[in-house]
């Protein structure tokens, strides 16, 4: 009788991942031209940025700054080393990641829904019964600054999700600020260009994990797709990020850097630089036996604030090329958007020209 339900949908709560089925039903089976490959080992992987560097003298500052320019121009990605969180704090984090997806469904669904305007919510696709194809992923998405709105919404089980996941928050909070005063500067539009409208800013974290798949050359975790943030802060418990950069055709797969975080650009840093900036382009590889988690820190102007444009950017050789927009005006994209057919959100703040 399983496989009699193949071609439908699955719903929160009782998703083939969360089951742990012995294979993949049609609903999830990708097309042969978008299933997954292994990646290519090429020369092109992240930059390695050392944040302490930024902080050294002057001139380590301004080398470290224009590192951080070239990779946001050829990848729209790179790791950061010496950022500051300890070790403890990130582990801390995924194993409260971990301990909440062990939970019984019970546990979990006050939060599922598959309203993406809901600030804290529980899922198992990106629009739960709406999605033609499903992907091998649960996750648990909710606001996290100003921390002391949003962390009493937050589940209070397991007993310390809140305490180790909200010390995770604060940190990236104040490492976020770092790395966008360093992106700004490289933009020639100095440290403190966005200021006060980061900190005031959108923190969103989505929680994910991605069970065993029992046949993961057909299916994804998560489907092509670039982040809306200005920035991402991703934090990983096992490799199975890959990339696909403006500059190459290829799919790269994310090597493990053991304490390393990974700096995504995002959409509104796209718009922000004129095109300078690339957000990239990334998907979810899944293993056959491995479960791997995954925080991703989503950074943003606040939700009714519109990214535009710095006009130091736009010249005659370079007229603007972007709408504004918000995190609101992306939320309505993707509530009327299949994001895994191919829907981009980045394409749809072009200028026709």
């Amino acid at each position: 009788m399983e496989n009699a339900k193949d071609s439908s949908n699955f719903p929160i709560g009782n998703s083939a991942q969360e089951r742990g089925m012995s294979h993949v039903p049609e609903c999830y089976v990708l097309p042969p031209s978008d299933r997954p490959c292994k990646g290519t080992g090429s020369e092109n992987v992240p930059t390695i940025i050392d944040m302490a560097r930024l902080h050294r003298s002057a001139h380590d500052r301004s080398i470290v700054v224009e590192e951080i320019s070239r990779a946001c121009q050829q990848m729209g990605l790179f790791q950061i080393v010496n950022h500051g969180i300890s070790q403890t704090v990130l582990d801390e984090a995924l194993l409260a990641a971990s301990e909440f997806f062990k939970l019984p469904n019970e546990h979990k669904a006050a939060f599922m829904s598959n309203d993406v305007n809901k600030p804290v919510r529980y899922g198992t696709g990106l629009k739960d019964g709406l999605d033609k194809i499903q992907f091998w992923r649960v996750f648990l998405k909710h606001y996290a600054h100003p921390q002391e709105e949003w962390i009493e919404s937050w589940p209070s089980n397991p007993p310390k999700y809140r305490e180790n996941m909200g010390r995770y928050a604060v940190e990236l909070m104040r490492l976020s600020n770092e790395v966008i005063e360093a992106i700004t500067e490289s933009l020639g539009l100095g440290q403190k260009y966005l200021g006060d409208k980061m900190e005031n800013g959108m923190q969103v974290m989505t929680v994910n994990c991605y069970p065993p798949c029992p046949q993961p050359n057909l299916a994804l975790g998560l489907p092509p797709h670039s982040d809306y943030s200005c920035i991402t802060i991703l934090l990983q418990s096992y490799p199975g990020l890959q990339v696909k950069p403006s500059n190459d055709d290829r799919w790269i797969a994310v090597p493990e850097l053991k304490g390393a975080l990974q700096v995504h650009v995002g959409d509104h840093l796209e718009v922000l630089s004129n095109g300078l900036y690339k957000s990239v382009v990334h998907r979810a590889t899944l293993s056959p036996e491995k479960t791997r988690l995954s925080i991703a820190s989503l950074h943003s102007l606040g939700m009714d604030v519109n990214m535009n444009t710095a006009e130091e950017l736009i010249d005659v050789q370079h007229p603007k090329i972007y709408k504004e927009s918000s995190f609101r005006d992306f939320l309505k994209f993707l509530s009327a958007n299949d994001i895994a057919e191919g829907k981009s959100f980045i394409e749809s703040l072009k200028i026709k020209m």
